[in-house]
Parts: C-alpha cells; structure tokens; sequence
C-alpha cells in the first residue's frame, strides 16, 4: 500500500487529473463532431437552395 499519507493523496489526485482528462477529450469530440455535423446539413441546404434557383 503507501508508503506515507502524502503518496495516498498523491496518487488519488493523479487519478482525478486523469478522469477529468478524459472527460475533457469526450467533450472536444463531441463538440468536433457537432461542428461538422452542421457544417454538412449547410452544404447540403445551400445546394438545395442552388437546385431550386435552377429550376
């Protein structure tokens, strides 16, 4: 186990940076994919909007 009291909090600090870590990296690619995901439904609106000028 530890050695001291301080390796205790140490290593349970070292753990908590790491799940905030990586919650931090779920949230970025969320955001990311959000990001292209409606910058793919505006392509596809502006070419709608080109087919019916067309027309």
């Amino acid at each position: 186990m530890a050695k001291h009291a301080g390796a205790y909090r140490s290593d349970k600090r070292r753990k908590e940076l790491s799940r905030l870590k990586k919650q931090e990296e779920k949230r970025q690619r969320r955001l990311s994919k959000k990001d292209s995901t409606e910058q793919d439904s505006e392509m596809t609106d502006s070419e709608g909007k080109d087919r019916e000028q067309e027309n």
